[in-house]
């Protein structure tokens, strides 16, 4: 026996003598030769520490060097890094998770011409603060809050690059060093722990919370008006319900008792839902009394604040629409210039809502899938079950593909509770750590493909496929082999 504990150690090769075999060199021209060398450094130190703590020894070193591609050697570990880092950062994948607003998957995909209209923006000059028939320099959106009037009954509306942003940018122009009003049952919290009561301490303003968890009324509101009040808000609950013994104040009671008072009033409406009262949509029906942004904007709130990329399914942006004085207050509010939007976001959000002007929202993807009937997404399973059934994978031991029935949730905290009847193929894997397995696989595919995993199986949910994605999702799973 070999007792020289030095040797696997001396048979470390050199990061430079790796670099040159011609192997190596071709997978530069994907990284670039400085990442490819740090990914060489980062397997040798590995291979370094294994030794240090007796995992590898000289033996094992040996063959993982050998030329073999077979075997686990440097080659194959260096080959699967430059493979991650073509991976990695914003790819387009298949969502076969039924949640049509995926945080993780980027919320709303954008109808095509409103991609097309990002996509010419981006890659060239455009007019953004010109008036192109004056020349005088105007505002970026002003012909966002022309498409806002004639589509919601707004008086003016400005853009910002989220809902958070359009929530602190209201919350520091109306109440900064005063108080802000809101019932407690809306102290809501949204997806990477931000909190309203956070939120508004950010902001400089103190919560003043009024009513219960479960019932708060318009005298709640009344009694905590004081001197120091500068905001009255409301905060629709939009990744929770109450049920039961409640009752909450509609918006309408507070604009009027904000009126009364002289104080401003804002509904953070969250989703920012069209459905009835715009031509051209039909009716969602598994979202049916969810509140309506043109409702909300007509309930007399100064401010109504909504997301652009969820149920209104345009790209990220947070909407602040409302009477003209109130806007124009929060366009002065120097925090404005760093939140606004972009001219790329722009775009497509003005192509959105001309789609809903034409007459044409219901081709807008997030509202398309939304809609997708039961009969339908049943065919479109069967369709995919033929194909998918043949596959290598499906075909190997222990595994088994069926076509379920179940349900879908809208997503991104976009009503509550709703679930939309759906269809899936549900595949099961016997062998241990099966499902995660293929989960991780899936995602790690050409193109990625996320699904749900539950009850020991992987679903693949028909709702959440875009045209074209079929094709996709069966090339992943070919792709496994």
């Amino acid at each position: 026996m070999d007792m020289d504990i030095t040797k696997p150690f001396r048979l470390l090769p050199k990061v430079d003598e790796v670099l040159l075999r011609p192997a190596v060199a071709s997978l530069a021209e994907g990284v670039g030769r400085e990442l490819l060398r740090a990914f060489v450094q980062e397997i040798i130190s590995d291979w370094r520490s294994e030794i240090a703590d007796g995992l590898l020894d000289a033996d094992e070193l040996q063959a993982r060097l050998s030329d073999d591609q077979r075997t686990d050697g440097l080659m194959r570990r260096l080959a699967n890094l430059v493979l991650e880092e073509h991976g990695r950062g914003i790819v387009p994948a298949v969502n076969a998770t039924g949640i049509v607003l995926h945080t993780g998957l980027g919320r709303a995909p954008v109808h095509p011409e409103a991609a097309a209209s990002m996509a010419a923006a981006a890659g060239g000059f455009c007019v953004v603060e010109v008036d192109r028939f004056s020349g005088q320099r105007n505002r970026r959106d002003d012909r966002l809050s022309e498409l806002a009037q004639r589509l919601i009954g707004c008086e003016a509306a400005i853009a910002v690059n989220n809902n958070a942003a359009a929530c602190v940018l209201a919350l520091t122009t109306f109440a900064k060093g005063k108080q802000t009003i809101t019932s407690r049952g809306e102290l809501v919290e949204i997806g990477g722990s931000f909190r309203m009561p956070d939120v508004m301490e950010q902001a400089g303003t103190k919560l003043v919370g009024v009513g219960a968890t479960n019932r708060t009324r318009i005298g709640d509101y009344q009694k905590a008006i004081n001197d120091e009040t500068g905001l009255l808000l409301k905060v629709h609950r939009s990744n929770f319900a109450v049920i039961g013994f409640t009752e909450e104040v509609e918006m309408e009671d507070i604009a009027s008792l904000a009126k009364a008072h002289g104080l401003p009033s804002v509904y953070d409406l969250g989703a920012g839902f069209l459905n009835n009262g715009v031509p051209g949509l039909t009716t969602i029906e598994g979202l049916v009394g969810e509140t309506l942004l043109d409702d909300a904007i007509q309930s007399g709130a100064d401010v109504v604040s909504f997301s652009g990329d969820k149920l209104f399914g345009g790209p990220q942006a947070g909407i602040l629409a409302g009477n003209a004085g109130a806007i124009e207050d929060m366009r002065k509010n120097p925090l404005y210039r760093a939140m606004r939007l972009d001219k790329v976001g722009l775009a497509g959000l003005e192509r959105t809502f001309e789609l809903y002007l034409e007459g044409r929202g219901d081709e807008i993807p997030a509202r398309a899938l939304l809609r997708r009937k039961p009969a339908e997404l049943r065919q479109a399973a069967e369709q995919l079950f033929a194909q998918l059934k043949d596959q290598p994978i499906i075909q190997a031991d222990g595994c088994s593909l069926e076509i379920v029935e179940a349900t879908s949730q809208p997503g991104s905290g976009s009503a509550p509770g709703v679930e939309l009847e759906t269809t899936c193929l549900q595949i099961r894997v016997s062998s241990d750590g099966g499902v995660t397995a293929l989960a991780q696989r899936l995602r790690a595919a050409s193109p990625p493909v996320f699904v749900r995993t539950q009850d020991d199986a992987i679903w693949l949910d028909l709702r959440t496929l875009l045209p074209g994605d079929d094709k996709r999702l069966l090339a992943a799973f070919a792709s496994l082999g």
